[in-house]
């Protein structure tokens, strides 16, 4: 049946599939891991911005040599290692409240009260259940994109792709979903029973990669570590190379705020009826909707136009971001719906970060590979996504540190009115994200006008 389909061959239809699985469960538990380390586990908002924040990191800069051991010992026994990965990983951030109630360390009875959690080191039993999810998603990216890559024709390959990236987005939207109704039904208690359910959809993918994943042998391929650590260190001492990542770096520090900062923001300012999960999900609807537009009238601009005019948009996302908590009086009346103006203005800025992406994303890699020594693209490429390990990192690191300072947890305030004071100045926040999107913009500039003059120079000499 999966060889009739399309022409494309099992391998590919199953690689597909639980690439959609993994996605689902992915998100599902990564929109909501800042509460779930705050609200389930008693971490503060610092502590659960750099647990998040490593996490992230490790996942965009692990894959690099996974892939390369992957090529080693084989796809079909790569995967099989990620999805046990994964489901041990999931199952154990269900199971660890469980543990830690036990002991006498939280009550989740009722309402949750911390009996001794926030003075134990036995929560952060949650880093090697991170680290375990972490390695095992960092073989997915390249294992399932290899399999697209290699199961797929010169005929059917950009097609081939195509169903790869909608079967992405379908996960990751279908991930989000989930997370509202878990949470209306069972209130913070979701935020532990949705481990479950990522940790199903990982083992419904590990089953059917065990019976009907059969792609050819690639083992004893690839790059050895030896050759990506030398990769790594080329790239570090290239001076075009690091600066693009640097400021690239800029734009995700924002975007990583729909996962470090949005989740808490949007909750506790616009109260626990707001949908966090499902105003992220705007994001890549919005990608979805306008990338191939913006890709075809940018077409005839140079990529670091298109991403300099993706970067000046990025400062107004954060601004519209801001601007919810300016309006004054309860909700407001949109004809079909009525929304509290913060969850309305932050789904203004997450559509204004979807349209920066579809400005940037596209041509950055395009930009990336030509700054690259010639002959040497790929090898560079390997590392193009080291923007997303140093922004993951400071974004969530910073996150942290401006909501604990702007918009601090409400129980730890003994009234409402004590928090209000507390929190008068929460759009701050977004103030400091605009800062740093409006750097990167005009650092861009400055980096094209640079390379320009080099070029010149260079084509001179």
């Amino acid at each position: 049946m999966f060889q009739k389909l399309k022409g494309f061959s099992r391998a590919f239809w199953t690689a597909n599939i639980v690439e959609l699985l993994e996605r689902g469960a992915y998100y599902g538990v990564f929109i909501v891991i800042t509460l779930y380390l705050s609200r389930i586990l008693g971490f503060s908002d610092i502590e659960a911005a750099l647990i998040s924040g490593v996490f992230s990191g490790g996942l965009y800069l692990l894959p690099t040599f996974t892939g390369a051991l992957a090529d080693k010992i084989g796809f079909k026994s790569s995967l099989l290692i990620a999805f046990s990965l994964l489901t041990i990983g999931y199952f154990g951030l269900g199971i660890l409240p469980t543990a830690l109630e036990s002991i006498g360390l939280v009550d989740y009875s009722g309402d949750i009260k911390f009996t001794g959690i926030l003075e134990s080191n036995a929560r952060w039993a949650i880093a090697p259940i991170m680290l375990v999810i972490m390695i095992g998603g960092s073989f997915i990216k390249s294992v399932i994109t290899g399999t697209v890559a290699k199961e797929t024709t010169e005929l059917n390959r950009a097609q081939g792709f195509s169903i790869f990236y909608m079967m992405v987005n379908i996960g990751a939207f279908s991930g989000k979903t989930i997370v509202k109704p878990l949470r209306v039904a069972m209130g913070d208690m979701g935020l532990i029973y949705l481990n479950y359910f990522s940790a199903a959809m990982t083992l419904i993918a590990l089953i059917m990669i065990v019976f009907f994943y059969k792609s050819v042998k690639h083992q004893g391929e690839g790059k050895t570590f030896s050759e990506i650590w030398h990769a790594l260190i080329k790239v570090l001492t290239n001076g075009r190379l690091i600066s693009l990542i640097l400021i690239i770096t800029g734009f995700w520090m924002v975007q990583h705020q729909l996962y470090a900062t949005m989740p808490k923001y949007v909750l506790r300012m616009a109260g626990e009826a707001a949908s966090p999960s499902w105003y992220a999900n705007v994001n890549p609807l919005t990608v979805v909707l306008t990338v191939t537009f913006i890709t075809r009238i940018m077409a005839s601009k140079t990529p670091l136009f298109s991403m300099t005019v993706g970067m000046f948009i990025m400062p107004f996302s954060a601004i519209a971001m801001a601007s919810g908590n300016w309006f004054s009086g309860g909700e407001i009346d949109l004809g079909f719906i009525s929304m509290h103006p913060i969850a309305l203005m932050m789904i203004a800025g997450i559509v204004l970060q979807g349209l920066a992406e579809s400005f940037i994303s596209p041509r950055f890699l395009q930009f990336f590979s030509l700054q690259a020594p010639k002959g040497e693209e790929g090898l560079y490429l390997g590392f193009s996504h080291l923007h997303s390990f140093i922004s993951s990192i400071l974004g969530f690191g910073l996150s942290g540190y401006l909501l604990s300072k702007y918009c601090p947890e409400p129980k730890l305030f003994e009234t409402h009115e004590a928090w209000e004071a507390a929190a008068v100045n929460a759009h701050y926040i977004w103030y400091y994200f605009a800062a740093i999107a409006l750097f990167s913009a005009f650092s861009l500039i400055i980096y094209g006008k640079v390379i320009q003059r080099l070029d010149a120079k260079a084509a001179k000499g």
